[in-house]
């Protein structure tokens, strides 16, 4: 069985450029996050998924250094992005991450990828009705489901974001085209927010790895920020999932 990560990651960020390539220390958050990443038990291959444009070639460096895959394609369209990526592997099952996510956890990975085996769902993530932090966020369907959202989704919306097809059309959501489920945190810890968009959650991220290494469960850095909740507090304001409320606001 062919188990594929594929992560999103482009330089020209709207609210932040050039955020995965900011370093905390000796490493891009670009570099700490595919670490994290290649620490999977179930992934078979590592591919990232960036843009045709200018500052692109320093994060093509990055992954041809760890030997990671690389493919560029379309700005705008991720989803086509996206696909395009995964389809010279002929994966049996796609997990969809993203750059903005540096300390996103293996454990949980693995855990979005059985839960999704196991059931025989099309689409399994943490993130349908979120209980974990902003962050964390792990997503998992068949090659079958991404190549019926590349070929049917019509909204830009839909195509900037790669899964809301996948998502509105779930039985999760009262669809009926792909077999989903919601994996889901004991403690509600959606509040939390390990995540880079803006300089503030770049503070907070950096304020972590300082303090605690890139070698922790998300758990022990949002034990962290319970305790210094002057860090905690620098980036509550802003909005989980913001690109894409703006992307439906434009539909």
């Amino acid at each position: 069985m062919k188990i594929v990560a594929i992560t999103q990651a482009r330089h020209g960020s709207t609210r932040l450029p050039a955020k995965v390539l900011k370093k905390v220390g000796d490493k891009t958050l670009l570099e700490i996050h595919l670490e994290r990443i290649l620490q999977s038990k179930k992934i078979t291959k590592l591919v990232v998924a960036t843009t045709e444009e200018a500052g692109a070639e320093h994060i093509i460096e990055i992954a041809r250094k760890m030997s990671i895959g690389v493919y560029q394609g379309s700005v705008d369209d991720v989803l086509e992005r996206f696909y395009y990526a995964a389809v010279p592997e002929s994966p049996d099952y796609v997990v969809r991450l993203t750059s903005d996510c540096p300390l996103i956890d293996p454990v949980e990975i693995d855990k979005v990828i059985e839960a999704c085996i196991k059931n025989d769902n099309d689409y399994v993530s943490n993130t349908l009705s979120p209980t974990f932090p902003d962050g964390v966020d792990v997503e998992v369907f068949t090659f079958k489901a991404l190549e019926k959202a590349f070929h049917e989704a019509t909204l830009k919306s839909d195509r900037e974001h790669v899964t809301p097809y996948i998502k509105k059309n779930s039985t999760f959501n009262g669809g009926k085209l792909f077999k989903s489920s919601n994996l889901v945190n004991p403690v509600d810890c959606s509040s939390y927010r390990i995540t880079v968009d803006t300089e503030d959650d770049f503070w907070v991220i950096e304020s972590l790895i300082k303090s605690l290494g890139t070698d922790k469960t998300w758990k022990d850095y949002i034990d962290f920020l319970d305790q210094n909740r002057d860090i905690k507090g620098l980036n509550e304001k802003n909005i989980r999932d913001e690109g894409y409320l703006k992307s439906l606001l434009n539909d």
